[in-house]
């Protein structure tokens, strides 16, 4: 027995076809290995059929009194309570035996109900009105829930293809006295109420969802038996005990840590019993962890909070020493170098040719300082530029009252004082640079001679001394303001 795709070869047909039996899947379809097997008694094959309902989520048996006979995915009208539903095949024929005698129920039982003919238009039409009134109904029941203040979750309701009948799932921690809300639910949707209380694991295995994985949830693709699971399994394979790490959707430890647990208890039946701590002449040492794939339990002692990796055959001898009364000096721990012991642990990395993070974040990182560190300097480049034009520009537009005052109030250095507010930069500029914007600019200003402390050097010393001579004439103006 096992899964595989969908026979009828529809998208989504897992779902739709009602889902696996076999193994107790929900909504994974079947594949029926043993149905072009030919039988040699065609009068002993089973009559027993197994028939899905709500996509996978409930599956009952039902006895094929007809002589016609039905294959997976037929539409089937059944007996149900007071009236009728409708169905979907799931398996038949031999495999329909072995899923009864794996849930115990026998060939004979007279409580089976019959199948009644296979599903006509007036049935589908039926079932397809009773399926719409699902939603609305689980709002309007969840609200009459909160009315009653009743300590109860209403997980699913489910209608019978009839109308007549409908199943409320819940969960509940406690006793719940609802027989107030069943008969509010009578009257308010006209149909015999069936109340039925599941488990949280059985919840989530209705709503559905994604792992931890990445894969759909076990309970609701294919797990059916439900076995509990305890913190001593996760300590069994050296599991930190997380709350939120171990539990699944459902709010319990996840069911999937009993998967590897036989191989684990396996592996520690190597490992001696009974050496939580041994004795030695510096003290007793603790046990902290069991390293199962490298056979290594690891120690702490006394006077350091290092741990010391001791090999099992150490260990069962310092077990046997300390048995008859004798103590050894060394713990006997081994040595295992970081680097070492990083490439035994990643070593699947190196096959991938993965790269670290780290090394790309640092790498990252310095590229931004370099483009970072390159923008300053052309900032402080143009700013410089800009204070250069901006000395050079403002000077020629200033009348010449404005700069008169500032050379009285230095005296003794007029001519040197001047190349200084141009700058250093415009004696480095050669002359041709400056003789144009001399040239642009009409009128032939007296005070265009000011702007750079080179230029006026070049020029004969008759240009400079009239000017210096009007200067001591015209009295100063930065007294008055």
């Amino acid at each position: 027995m096992s899964c595989s795709s969908c026979s009828t070869g529809k998208p989504g047909g897992c779902k739709s076809n009602g889902g696996c039996s076999t193994g107790g899947c929900n909504r994974l379809n079947v594949h029926d290995w043993l149905a072009n097997l030919p039988f040699s008694d065609p009068d002993s094959d089973c009559r027993i059929v197994e028939v899905t309902f709500n996509n996978g989520s409930r599956k009952e048996f039902y006895r094929n009194n007809t002589l016609q006979p039905f294959i997976k995915g037929d539409m089937v009208t059944v007996e149900g309570i007071s009236g009728f539903d409708v169905g979907m095949v799931n398996l038949s024929g031999e495999l329909v035996r072995l899923q009864m005698k794996k849930k115990g129920v026998k060939e004979d039982n007279p409580e089976i109900k019959k199948i009644m003919r296979k599903a006509n238009d007036m049935d589908l039409q039926k079932w397809k009105e009773s399926k719409e009134r699902e939603k609305p109904s689980l709002v309007r029941a969840r609200a009459i829930i909160i009315q009653l203040k009743l300590d109860m979750k209403l997980i699913e309701v489910e209608f019978q293809a009839d109308g007549r009948k409908a199943t409320f799932y819940y969960t509940a921690e406690d006793r719940v006295d609802f027989r107030e809300l069943i008969k509010i639910y009578a009257g308010e949707f006209k149909i015999k109420v069936e109340m039925k209380q599941i488990g949280i694991r059985q919840e989530a295995a209705k709503i559905g969802g994604i792992g931890s994985c990445g894969r759909e949830l076990c309970c609701s693709s294919w797990l059916s038996d439900f076995k509990s699971v305890t913190t001593t399994i996760a300590r069994y394979q050296n599991l930190t005990i997380n709350q939120t790490k171990l539990s699944g959707q459902c709010g319990r430890l996840k069911c999937c840590l009993n998967y590897e647990l036989d191989t684990y208890l396996d592996a520690l039946q190597q490992f001696p019993n009974n050496a939580d701590t041994l004795e030695l002449t510096r003290g007793t040492a603790q046990l902290i962890k069991k390293d199962i794939f490298k056979n290594l339990m690891w120690y702490i002692l006394p006077d350091s909070n290092k741990q010391y990796p001791v090999p099992i055959d150490r260990v069962k001898e310092i077990r046997g020493m300390n048995a008859r009364g004798q103590r050894p000096d060394e713990l006997g721990a081994i040595e295992l170098s970081p680097a070492k012991a990083e490439e035994k642990e990643h070593a699947h990395v190196e096959l991938v040719g993965q790269i670290s993070l780290r090394a790309l974040e640092r790498n990252s990182k310095k590229r931004k300082d370099k483009e970072r560190s390159q923008q300053q300097q052309q900032r402080s480049g143009g700013q410089g530029q800009q204070q250069q034009k901006q000395g050079g520009g403002n000077q020629q537009q200033r009348p010449p009252q404005q700069n008169r005052p500032q050379q009285q109030q230095r005296p003794g250095g007029q001519q040197q004082q001047q190349p200084k507010q141009g700058g250093g930069n415009q004696q480095q500029r050669p002359p041709q640079q400056n003789r144009p914007q001399q040239q642009q600019r009409p009128g032939g200003q007296p005070q265009q001679p000011k702007q750079g402390g080179g230029n006026q050097q070049q020029r004969p010393p008759q240009q400079n001394r009239p000017q210096i001579e009007k200067k001591k004439d015209q009295p100063p103006q930065n007294d008055n303001a």
